[in-house]
Order: C-alpha cells, then sequence, then structure tokens
C-alpha cells in the first residue's frame, strides 16, 4: 500500500452505518462502548480506508511483518483515543511500526483521518478488545514495546477492577514484549498512577526508574496535556522493560 496516495474523498459509504463488532461475552471488559459523534470526514475516512490500514480482529496469531509489509520494530498502541498523540509518534518515527488498538468508531475514524492527512504508511489499526487481540492475535516476543497513554482511570473503588493495568493482563503483555522491549504507560489521575506503579512493579517487568519515570522524548505533549499542567494538574509516566535473557 502506498500511503502517500491514501486521501478520502467524499464519496463515503453508508454514513448512517455502524462499525460492526465481535464481542466474546466471556471476556472482562476494561470499557464501555460508547457510540459518540463521528463527523462526516471520520466516516468517510472510516469507511475508505479501514479496508487498507486496518487489520479485523481472528483468533489465530498475526503476521506483523506481512501486515505491514516490511521487516521493522513494531510497537503496540492501546486506547489511542482520537488518535492525535499515534499519529504524532508515527510521523516521528517513520522507521517503526505502529499497531493501534480501539474500540470507539470516532476515534478510529479521526485517526483514519489524520492518516490520510500525513500520509503514514507505518500505522495500522484494530477496532477490538485488546485483551483478546493480545491474546489471540500477537506472538509472544514480539513487540519492540507497548504504550497504554491515559486508559480510563476507572476513579470509583468499586470500578478498579475494570482498570486495564491489572497483574494478569500485565503479564500477559509481558510475554509479548521481546527481551529489553518496554511498557510505557502515562496517567494524569494519580491514584490510578500509584496503582500502576505497584503493578508494575510486582510484575516480571523492570522499573527504569527509581519509581515514576520522566516523559520519554517519544511521547509529545497534547494540547489537553498542556492545558492540564498550566493548570498544575499532574502527569505521570512509567517505563518497564522486559528483562534481557
Amino acid at each position: 500500500m502506498d500511503a502517500m496516495s491514501l486521501e478520502c474523498s467524499g464519496a463515503g459509504g453508508d454514513a448512517d452505518a455502524a462499525p460492526a463488532h465481535r464481542f466474546s461475552s466471556r471476556s472482562i471488559r476494561s470499557f464501555v462502548l460508547r457510540q459518540g459523534h463521528m463527523s462526516p470526514a471520520q466516516r468517510r475516512c472510516l469507511d475508505e480506508m479501514m479496508p487498507e490500514i486496518g487489520i479485523a480482529y481472528r483468533p489465530e496469531p498475526l503476521d506483523l511483518a506481512a501486515a505491514f509489509g516490511r521487516d521493522a520494530p513494531k510497537i503496540l498502541e492501546i486506547g489511542f483515543g482520537m488518535g492525535e498523540t499515534t499519529a504524532q509518534i508515527a510521523a516521528d518515527h517513520p522507521e517503526t511500526d505502529y499497531l493501534g488498538i480501539e474500540v470507539h468508531g470516532p476515534g478510529v475514524g479521526a485517526l483514519c483521518k489524520r492518516i490520510a492527512e500525513n500520509g503514514l504508511a507505518n500505522l495500522r489499526i484494530v477496532q477490538h478488545d485488546a485483551v483478546e487481540v493480545l491474546r489471540d492475535m500477537i506472538a509472544d516476543g514480539a513487540l519492540a514495546g507497548a504504550h497504554v497513554f491515559f486508559p480510563d482511570p476507572w476513579r470509583k473503588a468499586r470500578h478498579h477492577k475494570r482498570r486495564l493495568i491489572q497483574p494478569g493482563f500485565v503479564a500477559l503483555l509481558a510475554r509479548k514484549l521481546a527481551p529489553g522491549a518496554y511498557l510505557h504507560c502515562a496517567t494524569d489521575w494519580e491514584n490510578y498512577a500509584e496503582w500502576m506503579l505497584d503493578v508494575l512493579s510486582s510484575s516480571a517487568l523492570e522499573n527504569t526508574a527509581p519509581g515514576f519515570a520522566p516523559r520519554p522524548g517519544h511521547r509529545p505533549l497534547t494540547k489537553f496535556e498542556n492545558r492540564g499542567l498550566r493548570l498544575g494538574h499532574g502527569v505521570w509516566d512509567l517505563v518497564f522493560r522486559r528483562p534481557q535473557q
């Protein structure tokens, strides 16, 4: 696929058609599937580009090199939201391939639009539950890194069991990292930051910092984060690595 030739034309699909989801009812969800508002441009890009850059969920191993058409380091991003950070990172690092996972249609459409506008050849999208994608499609040791930026903090104590960063999930994710590969998490919710630090510190991964890490250069500041920092809000980064074997 020549990503530089991709652009979203005015001839999109059915603007009222919602993307199909085939989620297993056996899995515990760390998200609430909200329909949200999708602009006509996002809808056009989703309809036109997902056949090109989308990867359908299948309960079988994914050949990542074939999916991107080359051998290059592969970074997984879980829950990319509206895709601003994901697109910027991919644009800044064309030598690396990025696989983004997101369930919400408007976010997928927004990232499709950014991919088209910026001609990004190193980004693919899976619109499905991250737990099932990791479990069924990503081979052990296949990833050079993984990003989990600003996941839903599930603030109420009774909802903490829905938080994505849990011991079982981290153990699954750690198996997918190559030796020396990293897991980078970030949150603007202090309670969740402490929770993440506790869970990750009890895992098979090693902390690269004494506690929380300085923001790595590969994670750009979003406009919302900049606004929060100006208001005195905190942001906490954690960077852990799978030990070399």
